[in-house]
């Protein structure tokens, strides 16, 4: 067995130099949605400007625009770039009002999907600022700004982040396990399990998508390897918590193994199912970025699981002497066990009382929740020191923040459509820079349209809005008009993450409902846990929407949250309930099950959350705001889950609601 998970490990960790060249960054694109029908028009009518547009950033403080040798400069690098596979026309655009003396703004086409784009990127960047700085003598600077340039960037910030969170992880999880566990031999066990189950699940991932050529991003990489360690540490910790009450009690190595397998290994396998069968519901989403979260959370649930079942238990047995080396100089053990005999006895005697008082602790932490905004920007502190941050930033100085096409089809052969009224009403609107008309002289005309708002404005989607409501409705009537560019991208995202959030949380739901039957043979149960697990998410948005300026928190988390909280919290309720319901077959007392359950489960529910919520604590070291507020839900949900709601709440209401936590239709 131990050589089967090393042979695992050597394969996972040959694989991630390819694993890290190939990684992608987040995907913008929503299959299906206008501005994906709008980029498709595009690229079929002008098939020049490719898949994609970005804008050049030129800019000197020593040459001005109109200048020989600033032309020349400018010229001679955008030959090069030109000549790069994957680019396509490039168009001088317009200068504007409030354009620096020095700025010179060009839009260039990029052919290919969107992996592609980003792969040949690092390329084209390279070509221009090389044959820039060659040809003006050093005198002038280029900047790419675009989706692909400027999620590329986020790509390399992820990418940067990962291994500093990990790596503040371990050596804290490492202490809290050390702390908890009383032994420093105790501790290093679900360390190395849970490293060794990180590595492989990378590996794994590595292996999907050179087979099935599914693209995976730098997000994506983050989740899992968070996941990973955080789930690979707790089902190793269950297993060898149980492992050890198992030698307390006079078991020996292999019995104490048998053991394991019979009690522990259960639990995790269900725990690991309920994590999977949660991340499933995010299928149901669009949006590739989001999608694409439900494999991997799926592969590090079944590798954690694995690991608990297979790997640990062999460790157990090989280095049973090594688990209590290096003892602590506190108590642990029985005087904890002790400490929550005395909880569980006071909580008993008064249910009603803290269900009351942890049910208004929770509606207050959710109160925020009124006051929150969902949008998604371009996180400008976390690019301020990248090149395309940059440009972008440039560009907003300037007053040409942003760049969108305004499609307007028309029938083959017909004369194409008359704009000078459209364009003149859009020259009009002070968020408006420059409006331009084209037409390929086949069935597209178009209006190039800079703006003076940023393209993750609400400004922008108001102007969007005008002209798709009212400009055109009433200059074209009955013209049919698309609009292309990252603001749309952006509300499309946006929209398709907050429309969704309803069909995951009820898929989620109602899966694990179902799940949760099985696993209990019980109906109240499973409709008690999802209440408590809602709950759980209600309060960390509401308490996220209360640490945010303005209530302003990334559209994309809803879901992403909803599913990593639901999962996890899940967990914890099939660790807590497998106990009670282990002590209820035994002697069919609702009490003094409900009593010995929380005994046995709430040291390894406090650890092992513990853990948990070191390993996404860790992301808050992270430059992207987005990777903060996702680690910050995370960590909060937790935690009241862990205290309030498991060690408080769910053992009160179990207790009021009696026999009737056990009830199954048709079993009596």
């Amino acid at each position: 067995m131990l050589a089967g998970w090393l042979a695992a490990l050597i394969a996972a960790l040959a694989t991630l130099p390819s694993l890290v060249h190939d990684l992608g960054a987040p995907s913008l694109e929503v299959p299906g949605s206008p501005s994906a029908a709008a980029a498709r028009l595009l690229s079929k009518g002008f098939p020049d400007l490719g898949d994609e547009q970005m804008i050049i950033v030129f800019e000197s403080s020593a040459w001005r625009a109109a200048e020989v040798g600033y032309l020349r400069a400018a010229q001679t690098a955008l030959a090069a770039l030109a000549a790069q596979p994957g680019v396509g026309a490039i168009h001088a655009l317009p200068s504007t009002p409030g354009q620096g003396a020095g700025s010179l703004y060009v839009l260039a086409g990029l052919h290919g999907n969107e992996h592609a784009r980003q792969q040949r990127l690092p390329t084209q960047r390279a070509v221009l600022q090389q044959m820039l700085a060659r040809a003006s003598g050093g005198r002038m600077s280029a900047y790419l700004v675009g989706a692909t340039p400027v999620f590329s960037e986020v790509r390399d910030i992820d990418l940067r982040d990962l291994p500093s969170a990990e790596l503040v992880a371990l050596p804290i999880a490492g202490v809290v396990l050390a702390m908890g566990l009383g032994t420093l031999g105790a501790a290093w066990m679900p360390l190395a399990a849970s490293g060794l189950v990180v590595a492989v699940t990378a590996g794994a991932l590595r292996l999907m998508s050179a087979a099935t050529g599914w693209s995976l991003d730098t997000l994506t990489l983050t989740v899992a390897c968070t996941v990973a360690l955080g789930l690979g540490l707790d089902y190793a910790l269950l297993t060898l918590m149980r492992y050890r009450q198992a030698r307390g009690e006079g078991a020996d190595p292999i019995a104490a193994t048998a053991s394991v397998a019979a009690t522990a290994g259960r639990t995790v396998c269900w725990c690991a199912g309920a994590v999977a069968v949660t991340a499933a519901s995010l299928l149901v989403v669009r949006a590739p970025l989001v999608r694409a979260m439900a494999a991997p959370a799926m592969v590090a649930a079944l590798v954690a699981a694995l690991a608990a079942v297979t790997l640990v238990p062999a460790l157990l047995a090989e280095a049973d002497r090594l688990i209590e080396r290096g003892r602590l100089p506190w108590p642990r053990g029985a005087g904890q066990s002790r400490r929550w005999e005395r909880w569980s006895r006071h909580l008993m005697r008064s249910p009603g009382r803290y269900a009351l008082a942890t049910g208004v602790l929770l509606a207050l932490a959710t109160a925020p929740l009124a006051g929150i905004a969902f949008t998604i920007n371009f996180d400008r502190p976390s690019l301020a020191a990248t090149e395309a941050g940059r440009g972008l930033a440039q560009m907003e100085r300037e007053g040409v923040a942003s760049m969108s096409g305004v499609l307007l089809p028309h029938r083959p052969g017909a004369p194409p459509v008359e704009t000078q009224a459209l364009a003149a009403a859009l020259r009009a609107d002070a968020r408006v820079a420059v409006a331009v008309a084209a037409d390929n002289g086949r069935d597209l005309t178009t209006l190039t349209v800079l703006t003076r708002v940023a393209a993750d404005s609400a400004e922008l989607r108001a102007l969007h809005k005008r002209i798709r409501d009212e400009l055109v409705p009433h200059l074209l009537p009955g013209q049919r008009v698309l609009i292309a560019g990252p603001a749309e991208m952006l509300a499309d995202l946006e929209a398709e993450c907050l429309s969704r959030l309803w069909q995951v949380a009820g898929l989620a739901v109602a899966c694990s409902l179902m799940f949760l039957i099985g696993a209990f043979r019980s109906v109240v149960l499973p409709v008690k846990a999802v209440v408590m697990n809602v709950l759980a998410v209600s309060a960390a948005f509401g308490l996220l929407a209360w640490a945010q300026p303005g209530g302003v928190v990334n559209a994309v988390l809803p879901v992403l949250v909803f599913t990593l909280v639901f999962g996890l919290s899940m967990d914890y309720e099939v660790f807590m309930v497998h106990r009670m319901a282990e002590h209820y077959r035994r002697c069919g007392d609702n009490a003094e099950a409900v009593r010995a359950g929380l005994i046995g489960s709430a040291r390894t529910i406090t650890l092992a959350a513990t853990v948990v919520i070191v390993t996404f604590a860790s992301l808050f070291i992270a430059e992207r705001a987005e990777t903060r507020q996702l680690a910050f839900a995370v960590v909060v949900a937790v935690l009241l889950d862990a205290t309030v709601i498991r060690l408080v709440l769910v053992p009160a209401v179990m207790r009021l609601l009696g026999r009737f936590n056990w009830w199954l239709p048709g079993c009596g």
